[in-house]
């Protein structure tokens, strides 16, 4: 089997029309609808292992967030057959690796491991997709955990007050206005029959992904997949309808007080959704912006002004809509007026003026740099199979993904900023020191 990769170098705009992205993929639908994706690399005697959910967030309630979360914590519990901690003990013992994590539109669960293991593995997980055990007392005592880590990284932490913050300035009616891991009282609230009415509803066979990669043997593959998957029972999965933002006609500001030495300033608007071509400008855009130090916001802020000790920006590409950002961290006594002019400044010649070509071919080429790291790994194109899979259910879109940044120009980048950057559509948010 011949794999074809990008070359490792970061190579200037006018060479990537030359440039591909190729390897062998294999997909197979059981008759319970599950998806699989078999990519075969026999390079090293290790399987990356990764099994989706086309669960978030976003398909959470009001009064019910959180609970797609506390599942990435359920879900190592364990079943009858492999109760508690015996899960973990024979992945370790196996020489394994496994984690998970959320997002506002899908769940992963992931496990890199050697090959010989995979029959092993694919038991556990078709296993925990189906006979999750839930103990009154194992709940009660992850929802401490869960509560915990929403204290440490969100309502104690200065950048996750900024990020909740932002995230309830600019969405307000959309399935993205709450956190991904809930609110304390939805968290304190969740019952028994929430979580198994959740477990059963998108825990199903009809609505997972399953990708395996590396050191695999395509046709034993199938056959084991065949095996312990194809006796699970499909579920009827509720339709989700996206409530889409009004239009933003005036400028929000948000003035946050804690317990710091230094202000922190973020300015952010709506971005259009994950598949568009206005999100691959965009993403060019806030690349030319803020990433690295010799992007126009870092050198305004940190260089010529001396404000601010960093400045970044960034693109929050979500399936239906999402947001971009800059957020910049200024010294213990500047002048916070003055940074926001400064900020102001620089957003307005994106939208009269855009950015250069070469500004332009340095995104670009970041961006293939990019690519070619996390397609060098076989858990890296794992990843990113099972997320065009879950996302689109197309995984072939990976390999379109150079094709659709090159195709974007200086006048795409200027017509997005025009739309999406003016001030009316701009939240401003502004963690403060108490005195």
């Amino acid at each position: 089997m011949k794999i074809i990769f990008l070359s490792l170098f970061i190579f200037s705009s006018a060479f990537a029309g030359e440039l591909d992205i190729k390897f062998k993929v294999e997909k197979m639908t059981l008759e319970n609808g599950m998806t699989v994706l078999l990519h075969q690399d026999n390079s090293v005697p290790l399987i990356n292992y990764q099994q989706w959910f086309r669960v978030g967030s976003k398909n959470e309630k009001p009064g019910l967030t959180g609970l797609a979360h506390f599942f990435e914590h359920l879900m190592f519990k364990g079943t009858k057959k492999y109760p508690g901690e015996s899960t973990q003990r024979l992945i370790q013992a196996s020489g394994g690796s496994n984690n998970a994590f959320t997002s506002y539109d899908y769940t992963g669960y992931y496990e890199t491991f050697p090959s010989d293991k995979l029959e092993l593995f694919m038991d556990i997980e078709s296993d925990r997709m189906v006979n999750l055990i839930f103990d009154q007392k194992e709940i009660d005592s992850e929802r401490e955990v869960v509560k915990e880590e929403k204290r440490l990284r969100y309502d104690n932490s200065v950048m996750g007050t900024m990020y909740l913050a932002t995230l309830n300035s600019v969405f307000k009616v959309s399935q993205y206005r709450w956190p991904v891991i809930g609110s304390m009282k939805d968290l304190n609230a969740a019952s028994m029959k929430d979580f198994k009415n959740f477990y059963k509803t998108y825990y199903s066979p009809n609505n997972a992904v399953v990708v395996i990669a590396g050191d695999i043997d395509i046709e034993k593959t199938k056959k084991l997949v065949k095996k312990y998957y194809s006796k699970l029972e499909s579920q009827e999965i509720p339709e989700f309808k996206f409530t889409p933002e009004p239009t933003q006609r005036s400028q929000r500001v948000v003035r946050i007080k804690k317990d710091i030495r230094a202000p922190m300033i973020a300015m952010a608007v709506r971005a259009p959704e994950r598949d568009s071509d206005e999100a691959y400008a965009m993403d060019i855009l806030a690349r030319a912006l803020g990433e690295g130090k010799s992007s126009r916001l870092y050198k305004k802020m940190v260089y010529t002004s001396g404000l601010a000790s960093s400045a970044d920006s960034f693109l929050w590409s979500l399936k239906h809509s999402g947001m971009f950002a800059l957020i910049v961290q200024l010294k213990p006594k500047a002048n916070v007026s003055r940074s926001l002019s400064y900020m102001f400044t620089e957003m307005d010649k994106l939208v009269s003026k855009g950015i250069t070509e070469k500004e332009l071919e340095k995104a670009k080429n970041i961006i293939i740099s990019d690519m070619v790291q996390s397609l060098k790994t076989i858990s890296g194109r794992a990843r990113m199979l099972a997320e065009m899979e879950v996302l689109y259910s197309d995984y072939s879109l990976i390999f379109k993904e150079l094709e659709r940044y090159e195709a974007i120009t200086v006048e795409d980048v200027k017509k997005v900023a025009k739309k999406y950057l003016t001030g009316p559509k701009r939240s401003i948010v502004q963690i403060l020191p108490k005195k």
